[in-house]
Parts: structure tokens; C-alpha cells; sequence
């Protein structure tokens, strides 16, 4: 156990190996330098002694991998994500590396040691005017990864900006009839059945070859994403719920009979412009292709289906993602049933004052 020592000034110091750093001599050569980690007590008694030895003894005890994490955040984080490469989508890969390279300029060369709280909070806050708070929470999600593998014992409590409702568009029943009559006979029906009815997303849409189809059944076990280089590339989905098995009707079987191969030549983004193009032809508002899942959740909610089904079919991990970012998906129904509520209730009212004359 490190052992204090008494200051000319009465305090007590207790010092603690903590790692080497290289010094460069006059001749050129490079040595090793021990760094030691202090711990005071302003009490002269043998209270701050025992004190100031009980605080070297607990850091001493956790400080395994301290050499380590005496890399700058910067070089924490490029080591983070080097180190998952391999396991994390190359989407999720590039949107970490753009945030070291842009917003983290706070922390970029504070050593991972002396980070604090309010360096993390400064941060956040220098990167929260005009961003959305999604956003915010995403580089704050990259800080709090980094932190916790280098420096598990910080404990991080950063006001974050509150989450804001999306407010989509969510197509109706007369606008999937409208664009699967625009759409008949083009490169784009197949793609925009399999995510209206499916749903898929336009990535599963792209990826899917016929050799994962048997009969009615897809499974989805393949999504085409751009690695960080700008090309596309097959992987598995980013999550357990991702690999799945749908179900799909007669009609959409229909369209992909014949194919070999992948049943679309279209990457995701050629998808998503020739939607957008599509709606601006049709006079139809705008909304995202990804919104086609929107409308395939909200009409299976309507019919009834329980929402497990609903997670199962949609490749949804939890009810917590399907009520919290689909809820709006649900909108238009639940007004069509309040006013079918309002509609019964009126009717008793009527029938009501209608016996009292």
C-alpha cells in the first residue's frame, strides 16, 4: 500500500506510479521518464494521512490499462473505432469518423485521464445550436462509448437536448393506390411493393437476391450499405431483429418470378431518387421511401395485428422503437376512429333529445 508523506506545509501527499513518458535528451536518444499520480489532504492530522492513502490505494486498484489511456481523446476515439471495424455497419463507421473530424473539438487534446464532466458538457453544448437534437445525441453516444472503454470508472451526467417529435408525412391508402398505378410496369414497382407491403428497407430492397426467396417468403438477411470509401457493399443487418422471414402476397410473388440473381439493379440511392423524382411526376406530396414503412406499420396496427407481429415483420428490435418513432404512422387512423367515436356518441345525443320532444 502507497505510503503518505508529511508537506513542509502540514498537508499529506501520497504519490502513485502511474505510467512512463519518453523525453528526448540533448543527444538525441529517448528515455523513460516515471510519471507519478498524487493524492493530498489539507488535514495535518493522521486523519488526512489515512485519507490521502485511501485515495491512492482505490485508484491504484483500478487503474489497470492506465498507460493506455493516456492517448488524447482523439486518439481514443480513432483507436475505438479501429477496433470495431469489423462489427459495427460501415455506415455507423463513417458517421463516427466524421464526428472525430468535425465536432469534437472540445476534448480532441485533453488527455482521456483529465477529461471531466464539464469538458464533455462544453462539447455538447458548442455542438447543439442548429443541429437537431438527434444528432447531439449521436455524437454524445460516441463520446460516452469512448469514455467508457478507456475510463470505465467516470460516471457521465450530460444535459442533453430534448428529443423532438418527427413530423412526417404518412402516405394513405389513396396515395399507394396512386403511385402503384404509376409505378406498374417500371423498375420501380418491385422495389416500392416490398416496402409498402413488406416492409423493407430500400438497403434489404437492393441486397435481396432470389436465392433468399423460397416461395412467398423473403428472408431478409442481406443489406446493401456505402462504406466510407463511397461504394456499396452487401452486409448482414446491423441488428438480430434485421434477419427475418416475410410473408408476402400473390401479387407481389408475381413480379419477381423469373428473376436470378439480385431481383433490382438499383442501389439504394438511385432508389431514393427516382422516388423523389416519381412523386414530383404523380403530384403526389413529399415523403420518403422509408416512409412506405410508415404507412406498412400504421395499416397493420389499424387491421389489428398485435405489435409483435408488427416488430417481427418490420425487423423492429422493441416496442419502445415502433411506439416511439412510429407512433406518428398511427395518426391518421386514430383520428378516422375518433371520429367514428364522436360520430356513434352524436347520434346517441340526437336520438336522446328527439325523445324528450
Amino acid at each position: 500500500m502507497p505510503t503518505a508523506k508529511k508537506l513542509p506545509s502540514g498537508s499529506w501527499r501520497c504519490q502513485v506510479f502511474s505510467h512512463y513518458e519518453e523525453v528526448k535528451q540533448s543527444d538525441g536518444t529517448i528515455k523513460k521518464k516515471r510519471i507519478y499520480k498524487s493524492f493530498t489532504s489539507d488535514d495535518p492530522s493522521r486523519n488526512g494521512k489515512k485519507a490521502a492513502e485511501l485515495a491512492a490505494a482505490q485508484w491504484a486498484a483500478t487503474r489497470k490499462g492506465t498507460e493506455e489511456c493516456r492517448m488524447t481523446f482523439r486518439e481514443a476515439a480513432e483507436e475505438y473505432i479501429r477496433s470495431r471495424e469489423s462489427v459495427l455497419s460501415p455506415g455507423t463507421i463513417k458517421g463516427y469518423r466524421a464526428i472525430v473530424k468535425n465536432d469534437i473539438g472540445a476534448l480532441e487534446n485533453i488527455k482521456i485521464p483529465d477529461v471531466k464532466q464539464t469538458d464533455i458538457q462544453k462539447c455538447i453544448n458548442e455542438n447543439s445550436p442548429g443541429r437537431s437534437p438527434k444528432t447531439v445525441r449521436n455524437i454524445h453516444g460516441l463520446i460516452s462509448a469512448v469514455m467508457k472503454t478507456y475510463r470505465p470508472d467516470m460516471a457521465i451526467y450530460t444535459a442533453l437536448p430534448q428529443r423532438s417529435r418527427p413530423n412526417l408525412y404518412i402516405p394513405s391508402d389513396d396515395d399507394i393506390k396512386t403511385l402503384l398505378a404509376a409505378v406498374r410496369g417500371t423498375e420501380m414497382e418491385l422495389p416500392v411493393m416490398l416496402a409498402a407491403f413488406g416492409p423493407m428497407r430500400r438497403g434489404e430492397v437492393a441486397a435481396l437476391r432470389t436465392q433468399n426467396i423460397q416461395g412467398n417468403v423473403v428472408h431478409v438477411c442481406e443489406n446493401m450499405v456505402m462504406d466510407e470509401h463511397g461504394g456499396w457493399i452487401i452486409r448482414h443487418p446491423k441488428s438480430y431483429a434485421g434477419d427475418r422471414y416475410i410473408d408476402y402476397p400473390d401479387f407481389v410473388v408475381d413480379l419477381w418470378k423469373g428473376k436470378t440473381g439480385r431481383v433490382t439493379d438499383l442501389n439504394p440511392t438511385m432508389i431514393t431518387d427516382r422516388f423523389i423524382d416519381l412523386l414530383k411526376k404523380i403530384g403526389l406530396p413529399h415523403f420518403r421511401f422509408h416512409d412506405l414503412r410508415h404507412y406498412s406499420a400504421s395499416i397493420q396496427h389499424a387491421i389489428g395485428i398485435p405489435d409483435v407481429y408488427i416488430m417481427q415483420r418490420g425487423g423492429w428490435g422493441n416496442d419502445g422503437v415502433l411506439k416511439s418513432i412510429y407512433r406518428h404512422a398511427m395518426e391518421q387512423k386514430e383520428r378516422e376512429m375518433n371520429q367514428k367515436a364522436n360520430d356513434y356518441f352524436y347520434g346517441i345525443y340526437a336520438t336522446r333529445n328527439a325523445t324528450r320532444k
